[in-house]
């Protein structure tokens, strides 16, 4: 007996520990719904896959050509470009109308949504000439938007190889084909005029629209991942790096903001833009940026961009500009390291970054942020991001960001939002008028026959001094998978307050990597559609058909000045049972998705009045504010020096 009992204080620290090790895991285990519980949850909504049209006539690829110093990580470097935008673009008044960028054929497709009106027009690529162009530029997204404030929307193209471009509107064009776009240069060539670009060779993979410096006209973030250079030419070798580190990569290509400054119409329609100088600290500028969001989080009207980073810590930059002058200031999140991991911290996080939205998870009335990250059990398991807002009012907000303080705690793991997979860009939107947000989030890297999960795992353990050097990078060739079964998510809240993702329960677990993903009420009928970019395959139309769906309001907000959508602009909505709703009119933040401008707020039962208070910005710059009372439905409000519904 003493021998047994000698044996047990021996062992007693390791048993200890072992109670504790057990303990923990059961005291972490989050509730889970049951199939039951999810076949409910999942029973409100039902959306139909349709097919985008395409045209034909142009050269296919599987994978792209790539730098001789890349070859064999091709498939790496092929691994992004596919994107796609939701909007009105016809002036029909319906957000019906798609723009598509198009991995398989290099270009950009401007189609109809599918179902009914998909007979107005025939799909069409962009055609950039007279513009110079390469062989070695590949367009990497697509952003609606009135660039010269005619009252039509434009579309601005990203890409690998050159500087953006941005396709007026004509505003004598009837229909829509390429005639009715004149290209011009977001930023002015220098020297004499040739028919092949020479210029910056910028590898931009986000875009941010938003008014940052307060004067009334919005302003563009160009976000550039790779450091300047020919990452798509196959005739060179050199000139290319990779990331310096794979959680703190400061080698990235430069960001850029652009600030408007006049358009013009007429049958050479223009519009021109000024870089804006000093606007990011150098290790700032140079992350490795895959997706970024422009928003007013404190109600002072200037929008705050998140920059979602790749291979290092995200950014939050508080706007403190002035009309004329952007200046931002970098916030981070706070708490005790002893608490809180590092990682968990906003700004300080080593995380992969690719998608970036806002909206109110929690319902106080305060916006806050969702960012999807590489979360794949057995492979890389890091963590999305749930920053909900731990501030108890927008002055709550405003303060803290003066401080240099960003009040938002991340909330994944409790919420069931912390693991997806590879995960890329997230959209809000309540897609059954419940009035709670889902979320709907795109996931999948390379698909292929070969696992190189392994391989990929040791390069993350590697030695940081290695990795710029795109040689010791392991193979990633055409053929080989990493996280290429992966689908999107769609997460919805159950009565816990959790979010569980019903993909699988409403059919959209297609086991095809996706990335970009556009909003939008196709058809006006109250339900959100959505369309989803996937990387190497045809991309995708979900039409809303979800049979039991709450009251919703929908907003078209407008310049009195001009017609254009009053982007920037705030909404917050509150019904007769005190609950508040909020929304904007977001110009363009994500990854390679953009949702429309219309703002759709679901109501669930409610039935009205509903007291909805406006916040924008007119044409001077000058904060307006106002309230409105309407009821559930579609409204035009035009604004103004005030806000008046008009006749749709």
């Amino acid at each position: 007996m003493s021998k047994i009992a000698g044996w047990g204080r021996r062992q007693l620290a390791g048993v200890v520990a072992l109670v504790l090790l057990v303990g923990m895991f059961v005291a972490s285990r989050l509730p889970e719904a049951s199939a039951d519980e999810r076949a409910e949850m999942a029973s409100g909504y039902r959306f139909t896959p349709l097919s985008i049209d395409i045209p034909g006539g142009f050269p296919q690829q599987t994978i792209r050509r790539v730098n001789k110093d890349y070859e064999h990580i091709r498939a790496w470097i092929s691994s992004v470009g596919a994107g796609i935008a939701m909007n009105d673009l016809d002036g029909d008044g319906l957000a019906n109308d798609l723009c598509v960028t198009d991995v398989r054929i290099d270009r950009v497709v401007v189609t109809p949504t599918p179902g009914a009106g998909a007979s107005r027009y025939a799909a069409f690529a962009l055609d950039p000439s007279p513009l110079p162009m390469n062989p070695y530029i590949a367009p990497m997204g697509c952003v609606p938007g009135d660039y010269n404030e005619d009252g039509r929307n434009d579309l601005l193209v990203y890409w690998w190889g050159r500087t953006p471009v941005i396709y007026l509107a004509k505003p004598g064009a009837t229909g829509l084909s390429m005639a009715t776009y004149q290209p011009v240069e977001l930023v002015p060539r220098a020297g004499t005029a040739t028919s092949v670009y020479d210029g910056p060779q910028w590898n931009t993979n986000a875009v941010a629209v938003a008014d940052f410096d307060g004067d009334g006209h919005d302003d563009i973030y160009v976000g550039n991942y790779f450091p300047d250079g020919p990452v798509i030419n196959d005739t060179v070798a050199g000139g290319v790096a990779m990331n310096d580190s794979m959680s703190l990569a400061y080698n990235g290509g430069l960001d850029h903001v652009f600030r408007w400054t006049g358009g013009t119409t007429g049958d050479r329609p223009g519009a021109t833009y000024a870089e804006a100088e000093g606007v990011f600290p150098e290790d700032v500028s140079r992350g490795w940026v895959l997706a970024a969001g422009g928003n007013d989080l404190d109600g002072d009207l200037l929008p705050e961009l998140y920059m979602a980073n790749d291979f290092g810590p995200d950014r939050l930059m508080h706007n403190r500009s002035t009309p004329g002058k952007v200046r931002f200031t970098l916030v981070e999140g706070t708490g005790s390291r002893a608490v809180v991991p590092k990682s968990k911290l906003l700004g300080h996080d080593s995380f992969k970054g690719m998608g970036v939205d806002f909206g109110d998870i929690d319902g106080d009335g305060l916006y806050d942020m969702y960012v999807g990250n590489i979360t794949t059990t057995f492979g890389l398991q890091e963590s999305n991001f749930a920053f909900v807002n731990t501030a108890d009012d927008q002055a709550h907000v405003r303060a803290q960001l003066g401080d240099g303080k960003a009040p938002f705690a991340d909330r994944s793991a409790p919420l069931g939002l912390a693991w997806s997979g590879w995960s890329w860009d997230v959209k809000f939107g309540d897609f059954d008028n419940s009035g709670e947000a889902d979320i709907v989030q795109t996931a999948g890297f390379v698909k292929g026959e070969v696992n190189r999960w392994a391989q990929l795992q040791e390069l993350a353990t590697a030695n940081d001094g290695l990795l710029k050097h795109p040689l010791w990078w392991p193979k990633v060739e055409q053929g080989d998978d990493i996280a290429g079964g992966q689908a999107l998510a769609f997460h919805v809240k159950g009565p816990s307050g959790r979010f569980e993702d019903l993909s699988a329960e409403l059919d959209l677990d297609e086991r095809i990597p996706t990335r970009g993903i556009a909003t939008g009420d196709a058809d006006g009928d109250g339900r959100l559609d959505f369309a989803v970019a996937r990387q190497w395959d045809a991309p995708v139309f979900y039409r809303n058909e979800s049979p039991q769906v709450g009251a919703f309001l929908g907003l078209r907000l407008v310049h009195e000045a001009g017609g254009s959508a009053a982007t920037g602009a705030q909404v917050t909505v509150t019904g007769p049972d005190g609950r508040r709703h909020v929304g904007r009119v977001d110009a363009g933040s994500g990854h390679s998705g953009k949702r429309s401008f219309e703002v759709h707020v679901g109501l669930g039962e409610t039935s009205g009045p509903l007291t909805v208070d406006l916040a924008w910005r007119d044409r001077t710059g000058a904060p307006r504010q106002q309230r409105l009372q309407l009821t559930p439905g579609w409204h035009t409000v035009r604004v103004g020096t005030q806000a008046q519904e008009v006749a749709s």
